[in-house]
C-alpha cells in the first residue's frame, strides 16, 4: 500500500479565476488515481487535524513570526495578495497549516513503514522564503518537513531533490547553511525566479544546482540523474529523501519550456528509490491538468512497482 496524504480542505485555498495554481489540479490527480487498475493499492490518509497537531512550532523554525502573522491576518480580513502571483484567500492560512501537517505526516508514514508516500497537498512551498511567500507558495513545506525529520530517531541526514521546472529558491535559502540537509535542484534556466546557478553550492558543499536549457528532454535529464544527482546524494548518504515533485517541466505545460513527458517522472522516481526506500514525494508545480495527472500517476506507479518488487 502507498499512503497518499490528502484532504478536500486543500481545495479551499482559492486563487481566483485563471490562476494556474488552482484547486482543479488536485481533483484531476485524485480522479486519475482513483481510476487506475491498481487503485486498491493506494491508502488515502487525511492529514492530522490542526487540533491534534499544531504545525506552528515547526513553521516557526523556518519562517519569521511577523510573516506567519501576516498570512493569518490577510486570511482573516478576507484575503489579498503577497505578490502579483501569490494569493491568500479567506481559508488559505488554515489550509497552508494543514498542508504542513500533511508533509509532517508523510515523514511519519515513510519512517514507520520504510517505504514511499506521496503528499497531495496545496498550496505549494518551494519558493517561500523565511520572511515572505512568493511564486504561488505560502510556507516552505519541504524544508519544514526536513527539519522535522531531523528530530526523529535514526535520522541524521536528509536529502531534498527538487525536480520542479523552477528553482526552489526558498528551499535553498532555508537549508543551504544546514550541514545535515543536502539540496539538489534540476530546473530550467533562464526561468523564474532567476536563482539556482551552478555556483550556488551551499555553505557545506550541500547544494547542487543543475540548470537545464529550454527544450530539454529525458535524454538530457537522465545523464544529469545518473552522473550528477545520484553521486551527489550517494556521497551525502541520506537517511531520508524528500522530493519537491513539480510537474511543470512537461512539454504540455505552458509556464516553462522543458519537454518532458508524463512517463519520464516514473524514471526519475526509480532513480530516487535506488538511493533509499525512505522517499517522501510532495506536490509542487504542474499546471496542465492532463499532463499533471498522468505524471503523478507515473510517479506513484513507480513507487508501487518498487515496493511490490521488494515484497
Amino acid at each position: 500500500m502507498l499512503p497518499i496524504l490528502y484532504s478536500d480542505r486543500f481545495l479551499e485555498h482559492l486563487t481566483g479565476p485563471y490562476h494556474p495554481e488552482r484547486p482543479e489540479r488536485l481533483t484531476a490527480i485524485k480522479t486519475a488515481l482513483e481510476n487506475v487498475p491498481w487503485a486498491d493499492q493506494l491508502q488515502w490518509l487525511p492529514p492530522t487535524s490542526l487540533t491534534q497537531r499544531d504545525p506552528l512550532a515547526w513553521i516557526n523554525t523556518i519562517h519569521t513570526t511577523s510573516y506567519i502573522q501576516q498570512v493569518q491576518a490577510l486570511a482573516e480580513t478576507g484575503g489579498s495578495y503577497l505578490d502579483p502571483d501569490t494569493v491568500v484567500s479567506p481559508h488559505s492560512y488554515e489550509v497552508a497549516l494543514l498542508a504542513v501537517n500533511a508533509w509532517l505526516d508523510g515523514v511519519d508514514q515513510v519512517l514507520a513503514h520504510q517505504s514511499p508516500a506521496f503528499v497531495l497537498a496545496r498550496p505549494p512551498g518551494h519558493h517561500a522564503v523565511q520572511e515572505t511567500g512568493m511564486g504561488f507558495c505560502l510556507f516552505s513545506n519541504v524544508a519544514i518537513a526536513a527539519h522535522y525529520a531531523l528530530t526523529q530517531s535514526g535520522i541524521e541526514r536528509v536529502a531534498i531533490l527538487d525536480w520542479d521546472v523552477h528553482h526552489g529558491n526558498g528551499t535553498q535559502a532555508v537549508v543551504e547553511a544546514h550541514p545535515q540537509i543536502a539540496y539538489c535542484s534540476i530546473h530550467q534556466s533562464p526561468c523564474y525566479p532567476g536563482t539556482g546557478t551552478v555556483s550556488e553550492t551551499g555553505l557545506h558543499g550541500n547544494v547542487l544546482n543543475l540548470p537545464m536549457p529550454a527544450g530539454s528532454t529525458l535524454a538530457d535529464y537522465e545523464p544529469q540523474f545518473r552522473d550528477k544527482i545520484m553521486p551527489f546524494f550517494q556521497d551525502f548518504k541520506p537517511d531520508l529523501l524528500l522530493v519537491s515533485a513539480g510537474y511543470d517541466a512537461n512539454a504540455a505545460d505552458q509556464l516553462a519550456d522543458i519537454n518532458l513527458l508524463p512517463q519520464d517522472y516514473g524514471v526519475f522516481t526509480q532513480y530516487c528509490l535506488q538511493l533509499t526506500s525512505r522517499v517522501l514525494l510532495g506536490l509542487e508545480g504542474g499546471y496542465d491538468l492532463s499532463a499533471l495527472a498522468q505524471s503523478v500517476t507515473a510517479t506513484v506507479q513507480a513507487c508501487l512497482i518498487n515496493s511490490n518488487t521488494k515484497m
